[in-house]
């Protein structure tokens, strides 16, 4: 073998090992999220708007800041990922559902408010406004955290599901047995409207509605359909007394230890995902409701004058409980809550006035 072609091939064997160098060159920094949704394009909001993160993140950092996300609780358990988060080390960012949130940041429990919401718009709006990333500011020095955004668990809006009747008035809740999450606020908030609440994890949710240790439960209508709670619930009613929220973190040691044309690349991504998630969440919810309505003995879509009843039992005993048993300061609750109802009377406003006159 002549002198040339000796070195030829030297130089082939090498490329792989000065590709792989001129990778790890190029990639200084490395965020790994982790999500209890599956790795799917199709069934849930928040996967794909992570990929689209993903996609943006790398694309604007040219590759020095990669993302790699692990789906379907591949790395344990919500509260798990939350303290992981925390350290930052193996572990950069996580979106947990308002229960684990609150394990970590205890205002958020303010979220669980029943009827808080009238409609996608003014949720979205709310979450997404300057004055609710304030509110949340406070994850930094509670649990060196910071606030990305929130996506829609599930697609917002839940709806009963039971065995014994259609739920047309607050008046057909008397006397059932409705599972809820192990949230104190939701227990209040069935007992308020007259049905004892039982407080059970999800994994023994469906032997509870099989042996009717349980009557019924609530969840938004996506995951209604995709559990297959038609199998062993006959009626469906779309009430949205509760509107489930999943707040989306990083690790803030980790972020901080970014350049600053890194964190921007964090934050104005993080941004867009949300937003491309909304809509994609509510074309989930809504399909899911119809498939509902096909799948159901009976469904039934609320009347908002109905809520409105509803709201009025429900709220003071909710108030109640965040204010006297969970020890939330009244000014604090009494803030978001008229800070949601000025964001839908705002939109309301705005619409008439720009499309309406």
């Amino acid at each position: 073998m002549n002198a040339k072609k000796t070195v030829f091939i030297a130089a082939l064997a090498a490329l792989p090992l000065a590709i792989a160098s001129a990778n790890a060159q190029a990639q200084s920094y490395e965020m790994v999220i982790a999500t209890q949704l599956p790795e799917d394009m199709s069934n849930n909001e928040i996967y794909p708007a992570l990929v689209h993160f993903k996609n943006l993140v790398e694309a604007r950092t040219d590759g020095d800041l990669e993302v790699t996300i692990f789906g379907g609780g591949q790395l344990g358990s919500e509260v798990e990922n939350g303290s992981e988060v925390q350290g930052g080390r193996t572990l950069q960012s996580t979106i947990m559902s308002a229960g684990a949130m609150s394990s970590f940041y205890e205002d958020y429990q303010v979220v669980t408010a029943p009827f808080l919401f009238t409609n996608w718009r003014q949720a979205w709006s709310f979450f997404d406004s300057e004055w609710f990333a304030d509110f949340m500011s406070g994850t930094v020095e509670a649990a060196d955290m910071r606030y990305l955004g929130t996506f829609d668990d599930g697609g917002g809006f839940v709806a009963f599901t039971n065995n014994v009747r259609l739920i047309e008035t607050v008046e057909d809740l008397e006397g059932l047995n409705i599972r809820t999450e192990e949230n104190p606020a939701h227990v209040a908030i069935m007992r308020s409207l007259g049905a004892s609440a039982t407080p059970l994890p999800w994994g023994e949710l469906i032997t509870a509605l099989e042996t009717g240790l349980a009557d019924g439960q609530f969840n938004a209508p996506v995951l209604n359909t995709t559990f297959n709670f038609d199998a062993v619930t006959d009626y469906t009613t779309l009430t949205g007394h509760v509107y489930n929220s999943a707040p989306w973190v990083v690790s803030e040691s980790w972020y901080q230890s970014l350049p600053e044309e890194h964190q921007q690349a964090v934050i104005s991504s993080a941004r867009e995902a949300i937003q491309l998630s909304h809509g994609m969440s509510g074309a989930l919810a809504t399909a899911s409701w119809v498939e509902s309505c096909e799948r159901f003995e009976e469904c039934y879509l609320m009347p908002d004058a109905e809520r409105e009843r509803m709201a009025e039992i429900a709220r003071p005993a909710w108030q109640e409980w965040i204010v006297d048993d969970f020890g939330m300061d009244e000014a604090r609750v009494q803030g978001l809550l008229d800070e949601v109802e000025r964001v839908g009377q705002q939109l309301a406003e705005d619409d008439y006035r720009i499309y309406g006159q």
